[in-house]
């Protein structure tokens, strides 16, 4: 009876619509007294918050939300989407290609998917305006490329997974190239096939001289140098994804302040940014701990993992059922409290049956890149229309033929986990924790 009092509490404080950090602290704080009493309760309340906060690997995620507020406050990111016009703004459906691969660049700078929707949404839905682009398919590609930095790296998603599963980081990095590859391959494949179904949504634009595009180079190569020199020095081993985030935030500061036209107005609002955001994923992090403390305690995740054990199907199809219920969690809730809240649940059940941590991460990122774009929630829809003052229901029209990229790449995961697990094998005699 003590675990369904918390749990159902837990039900009717979503249902009010409180934060998902108050609503995991309060019941597992309610959980903890109703199965230990008082005095484990005050220490849990005592010493889980600080001793969370202060976590080493924890300060990897405001340096890159930190990282990407600055590239993203200057003209960086805009110089990215430029040189990607350049070259494949003539082809069918070119601008939004080129939207897909400024993503690309913008997700191996820094993990924050929210950044790169509202700075993408601002930068190339404009421009698509101006050549006729229909808005479905220019908000609809901004929303979902956007989600390319929770999986290319350095993904936030991707960190906070390593920290509440004690898997190595930088093999988790890894893990994520060639599923953010593939996923925008996805998405550049889904644009064409739209836009050469329906030319009227993609309105054939003049090719640029050669002459053109390669001085459109002129104004990246700062960012590529950041690029080159964050991945060299976390995969080399030389420095912790901490201290690459650390360096990797200055430099940022540096480019944009020297060649992104970055001023004091943009630098104090990129720092509030930052602030904010890390604010709302250490309060989840510290609930969804407290939470933990209670689902620990009454042994649900060891219990689940014996009845399920003994169920006589396939392994894949409990990992397919656990699948459909991160899509559909994803619907209705934010993707870093769905990560917080199951992991405790999921981890050990898949790990328990033979699958590989690193695949087990990519998997559930991809879920999360999914629930970014998908209704009523859509976290990623609601920036990308909320930076250009668009319909929303405009913005969600657009992402059903993109989404159908995504099922394709998850179910590609799903079935060949070696995509996942190929360069982490490849590099394991690297030092990569």
């Amino acid at each position: 009876m003590s675990i369904w009092i918390p749990c159902l509490l837990f039900l009717a404080l979503l249902a009010i619509g409180m934060p998902i950090a108050f609503t995991l602290a309060a019941t597992g704080a309610l959980g903890v007294l109703v199965t230990f009493g008082w005095q484990p309760l005050l220490g849990v309340l005592a010493t889980t918050p600080y001793r969370t906060a202060s976590s080493f690997l924890l300060s990897t995620i405001p340096l890159f939300i930190l990282m990407a507020e600055f590239l993203a406050r200057g003209t960086i990111v805009r110089d990215m989407f430029r040189v990607a016009y350049t070259f494949m703004g003539h082809w069918r459906g070119g601008l939004a290609l080129a939207a897909v691969g400024a993503n690309v660049g913008f997700a191996a700078l820094a993990g924050s998917s929210t950044a790169a929707a509202a700075s993408m949404s601002r930068i190339c839905v404009p421009e698509m305006r101006k050549y006729g682009y229909d808005d479905r398919l220019s908000l609809g590609t901004v929303a979902i490329a956007g989600t390319l930095a929770i999986m290319i790296p350095p993904s936030i998603g991707l960190i906070i997974y390593g920290i509440l599963t004690e898997t190595s980081i930088g093999r988790l990095f890894l893990g994520g190239v060639f599923p953010g590859l593939i996923s925008a391959a996805g998405y550049a494949f889904a644009i064409w096939l739209w836009a050469k179904r329906e030319p009227e949504v993609a309105p054939a634009i003049p090719r640029f001289p050669w002459s053109e595009r390669i001085a459109s180079l002129k104004s990246v190569w700062p960012a590529v140098l950041l690029i080159v020199f964050v991945t060299a020095a976390i995969y080399s081993g030389v420095v912790t994804p901490t201290e690459a985030a650390a360096v990797g935030a200055l430099a940022a500061l540096i480019i944009s302040v020297a060649f992104g036209g970055l001023r004091w107005g943009g630098f104090m609002e990129a720092v509030r940014a930052s602030v904010r955001t890390t604010a709302m994923i250490f309060a989840i992090i510290i609930g969804a701990m407290v939470f933990g403390y209670f689902l620990a305690g009454t042994k649900v995740p060891q219990h689940m993992i014996e009845w399920v054990g003994s169920l006589p199907v396939p392994s894949w199809v409990i990992i397919a059922v656990i699948v459909g219920i991160y899509l559909l969690l994803g619907c209705f809730m934010d993707q870093l409290a769905i990560i917080v809240l199951t992991l405790p649940l999921t981890f050990p059940l898949v790990t328990s049956l033979g699958y590989d941590a690193v695949w087990w991460g990519i998997i559930v990122t991809k879920t999360a890149e999914i629930g970014l774009v998908t209704p009523p929630l859509g976290l990623n829809v609601f920036v990308a229309a909320g930076s250009v003052n668009a319909p929303l229901e405009t913005a969600f029209a657009g992402i059903g033929r993109l989404l159908t990229a995504d099922a394709v790449v998850l179910l590609a995961l799903l079935l060949l986990p070696e995509i996942s697990t190929f360069l982490p094998d490849l590099l394991m005699g690297v030092s990569l924790d």
